[in-house]
């Protein structure tokens, strides 16, 4: 059967994956404002509480090379419905719990649901969009992800509201079976290749990976000398040691070298990385502070960050056609020089107890600048490798993203703490403005790593390597 698609039916493609995306994205932060009705009908304390978030987070970052893999191998749509019903079985199993530890264990297995639906998803896109307006499929594609990360925090609250804690769950459910059985006639019949699939490699880096954020997570509470820390740190060490001497003589590796030899794919990656450094840190020290030192309920303080979460959604499909005109050299340089800004903004206020309104431009910037790089790094990455690369390529960039995220937490709670950080409204500033002095100045330092970045749209081509036999 042709792969070729026409206007209409890549649309729809379009369409149908961003559905599954958003439900994704939704489901990572919906709990949050349900967490007081679970920890009440569950009896659990605070720090078990927390794997609830913790759960879908670290599956997700461990597995989503796993799934990338998998739908290079056995056929994307196939991958990609599986990974639907895992997601929404997981929701099934959730909404039933009655215990803290089913809780938990089902918000993993959603995660690895989502790491299989997010990387193919991105391949689907771009396999239905390989040349005209990709960057603003990619744009249209981030938008509706941001926004499903944006209103998370929101719909929970409402539903917990209406009803109970359950029914956040139980959303998923119409959505999942929706998007399977469309699935089935909006998505082409394809095979996957013949490629071995890295069975080693998968289980060596996903338990690095596990190991490294499970670690890092717990820096914040315990500290770099804690063996929390320390345990959870070496033997992830170890894994991502071992995958690497691996990978150096797989036949058919799962995150190939020859990659990271690829002057826009290392590019990208580091910027992506630095971006979820200085977003995932700073948002992790800001809402505390909006929370325990200005005295917002959760809904008041996400409200007041809904500036920068929105934003993508409006940004990121003009972007996309920034990329198809320009190449993503620009939109990237843009959106970080406005990230550096926004971080340096709120440094700025932070020890004038800002109030909503001074809080508004800085927020505004750091959603303009991660609206400009998504979509640029979705069209960066899928096309810089060969053929039959593209999910591998996908679920490097969204795994290097997670690690970035848990770096960001880690190094700006450091640095909060040694600059004398405290949870009075004066110590809490002390701490507060070098760790976003610092997320600025980590952004602004990759600025020139975009000068090896596509800057001529169509007419300037990644150059790409052969994919293995």
């Amino acid at each position: 059967m042709s792969t070729q698609r026409g206007p209409s039916s890549r649309w729809v493609v379009l369409a149908l994956v961003s559905t599954v995306v958003f439900m994704t994205a939704l489901d990572n932060l919906v709990v949050t404002t349900a967490l007081p009705s679970i920890r009440s009908d569950l009896s659990v304390s605070l720090e078990t509480l927390v794997w609830v978030l913790n759960g879908y987070t670290l599956s997700f970052a461990a597995m989503i090379l796993l799934g990338a893999a998998l739908g290079d191998r056995y056929g994307r749509r196939r991958v990609f419905m599986w990974g639907i019903a895992a997601f929404t079985a997981a929701s099934v199993v959730a909404a039933l719990s009655t215990t803290i530890g089913g809780l938990v264990a089902a918000r993993a297995a959603q995660g690895v649901g989502a790491a299989v639906i997010l990387p193919v998803g991105l391949t689907l896109v771009g396999e239905a969009f390989p040349d005209r307006n990709r960057g603003l499929a990619f744009g249209i594609w981030s938008g509706v992800n941001g926004l499903g990360v944006a209103v998370g925090p929101l719909v929970g609250g409402a539903v917990v509201e209406a009803s109970s804690w359950p029914f956040v769950f139980w959303l998923n459910l119409p959505v999942g079976i929706g998007a399977f059985l469309a699935c089935l006639w909006t998505l082409p019949p394809k095979s996957g290749t013949a490629r071995h699939l890295d069975v080693p490699g998968v289980t060596l880096v996903a338990v690095g990976l596990a190991g490294a954020l499970l670690a890092l997570t717990a820096v914040p509470d315990a500290g770099w000398g804690s063996s929390r820390v320390l345990v959870p740190l070496a033997a992830g060490g170890a894994a991502l040691i071992a995958f690497g001497a691996w990978e150096r003589r797989a036949h058919e590796p799962v995150l190939p070298r020859r990659f990271f030899t690829i002057p826009a794919f290392t590019s990208i990656n580091v910027v992506n990385v630095a971006m979820y450094f200085g977003t995932f840190g700073s948002i992790f020290l800001l809402v505390p502070f909006l929370q325990t030192v200005q005295g917002h309920t959760p809904v008041s303080a996400g409200l007041r960050l809904l500036p920068w979460t929105l934003m993508p959604m409006f940004v990121s499909p003009l972007a996309g056609i920034a990329c198809d005109r320009y190449g993503p050299r620009r939109p990237v340089a843009a959106g970080l020089v406005l990230l550096a800004a926004a971080f340096a903004g709120f440094a700025y206020v932070v020890p004038d107890d800002p109030s909503f309104a001074m809080l508004m431009a800085p927020s505004i910037l750091g959603g303009a600048g991660m609206g400009l790089i998504f979509p640029a790094s979705a069209v960066t990455v899928l096309g810089a490798v060969g053929p039959g690369e593209e999910g591998r390529a996908s679920g490097a960039l969204n795994a290097l993203r997670e690690v970035g995220g848990a770096l960001g937490v880690a190094g700006l709670a450091t640095v909060f703490l040694l600059s004398g950080g405290g949870m009075t409204p004066d110590a809490y500033a002390d701490g507060l403005t070098p760790a976003l002095v610092v997320a600025a100045a980590v952004i602004a330092a990759c600025i020139p790593a975009t000068r090896r970045l596509p800057g001529a749209g169509p007419q300037e081509r990644t150059e790409k390597p052969q994919a293995q036999a």
